[in-house]
């Protein structure tokens, strides 16, 4: 897809005028993507791909409006796109129906963002096998790297529409996986992994994520059952945005509208967590690899307070809900045969000091969760329970012994209460920036004697 937006816009308001069509817009991106993946230092699997798509929506001449999606971008399929979407539009909503975002003109601040050239693919191939070949050489318990990959992705994303609006923004992205499993006479095999993210190959701290895998793994090597009972936990950074990540519906106006979340309107100004909590969506956090200018409407992406203070502020909109809770678009909006709303980047800080502090280097008898397990099958968000598998520890003293196998319970409307310490320091992850979560009374369930 081009950014020569202007161009584009011409080429599509021509279209437009042939076939009559006065009120339209059209989100579109492309994609090339390469990712390699290796078995003991050969080549697994080799995919490059290329692919790309717009959605269009035109409007009739009562404010119905039609949608379709197609791949098609060459100027017939614009064109056919166009008309399908004319066609449509006669059995579109007249009840609700979608609008332009009275921000997809405003003007923008680019984000400005590093690229990086593709690397060829043999290069690929052979810094994942250097980083599988140092994983497997830390330690004589480590078998296999079953699963890893490196990736690299260019992108380019644009939006226009018949007001006059002009959007369009490209950017490179890389990851790196390893998740190593081991395998001793007498013992259950363990296994943990890593990820890092950039804009480029260059960029990746390849051997950071060697490290951590190794790390974890090798930590997991002497465990032990779990007593089923009540706990303090404190939640990795990476744990506690994957649960917030599954209950995002506390925060979707669509799914609030929709009456699919755990929040309803009259929510909002009303404690949701403990006071200690903040947590904001920052699409354009420095952190943010993937961070974008404007959503799936041309609005301008932004920092939006959810929850400050333990108390609900604001949710996720597109100009749609924002429309129809008398708010503001928050940029949060992507198209699709209908306008949904998602998170993009969240950002979880402490509010307040408390007035006990907590630290694993003192505290007692604490289960450390560091990765939650079948977030698909263990979370019902519309009753905010969840029951999910997790790797961890408990640790005494700063004394960490790799928990055998345990779940972890609860509501997660009761769980952001519990919050008794949020701490300092945050921790940029590819999923969010967050600190450990310090969470009392949970239950786990192991595989120890009550």
């Amino acid at each position: 897809m081009p950014l020569a937006i202007d161009s584009l816009a011409a080429e599509i308001q021509a279209i437009a005028a042939r076939l009559g069509i006065r009120k339209y817009d059209i989100s579109g991106s492309s994609v090339e993507e390469t990712s390699v993946q290796v078995d003991r230092g050969e080549p697994k699997q080799v995919k490059a791909s290329q692919r790309s798509g717009v959605t269009v929506r035109v409007w009739n001449a009562i404010g119905q409006v039609g949608i379709t999606s197609t791949t098609d971008t060459d100027a017939a399929g614009l064109e056919l796109a166009l008309r399908t979407a004319q066609e449509a539009s006669e059995f579109g909503p007249t009840e609700n129906a979608p609008d332009f975002s009275p921000e997809a003109t405003l003007p923008i601040e680019p984000l400005n963002l590093p690229e990086f050239p593709a690397e060829a693919v043999p290069t690929l191939l052979a810094k994942l096998s250097e980083a599988e070949r140092q994983l497997l050489e830390r330690h004589a318990a480590i078998e296999s790297v079953p699963y890893n990959g490196l990736a690299q992705r260019r992108s380019e994303a644009f939006y226009l529409n018949s007001a006059g609006a002009r959007r369009a923004e490209g950017g490179t992205y890389a990851s790196c996986y390893l998740y190593s499993k081991t395998e001793q006479e007498g013992r259950k095999p363990r296994s943990a992994g890593a990820f890092r993210v950039g804009h480029g190959v260059q960029e990746l701290a390849i051997a950071d994520c060697v490290a951590e895998t190794a790390e974890k793994t090798i930590s997991h090597l002497d465990y032990a059952p779990i007593t089923t009972g009540k706990y303090l936990v404190c939640f990795s950074p990476e744990a506690f945005l994957d649960l917030l990540g599954a209950f995002s519906n506390l925060f979707n106006a669509q799914q609030v509208l929709d009456r699919q979340s755990l929040s309803t309107i009259e929510s909002l100004g009303q404690p949701l967590a403990s006071p200690l909590l903040n947590l904001f969506d920052d699409a354009r956090h420095p952190g943010n690899i993937g961070a974008s200018a404007f959503d799936g409407e041309g609005t301008p992406t932004r920092r939006v307070t959810l929850i400050e203070q333990g108390v609900l502020r604001s949710f996720l909109h597109s100009a749609g809900t924002a429309k129809r809770l008398n708010a503001q678009p928050t940029g949060h909006a992507n198209l699709g045969a209908k306008v949904t709303v998602s998170p993009d980047y969240f950002v979880v800080e402490a509010a307040a000091q408390p007035e006990q502090t907590y630290d694993l280097a003192t505290a007692e008898n604490v289960v450390l969760i560091d990765d939650l397990q079948a977030l698909h099958a263990g979370v019902q968000a519309l009753q905010g329970s969840f029951s999910l598998p997790f790797d961890g520890w408990v640790v005494n003293r700063g004394d960490r012994t790799s928990i055998e196998s345990a779940t972890v319970a609860g509501d997660i409307r009761s769980l952001l209460n519990s919050i008794v310490y949020v701490e300092p320091e945050a921790k940029v992850t590819p999923g969010g920036v967050c600190p450990r979560i310090w969470v009392d009374g949970l239950s786990i369930t192991g595989e120890g004697e009550q």
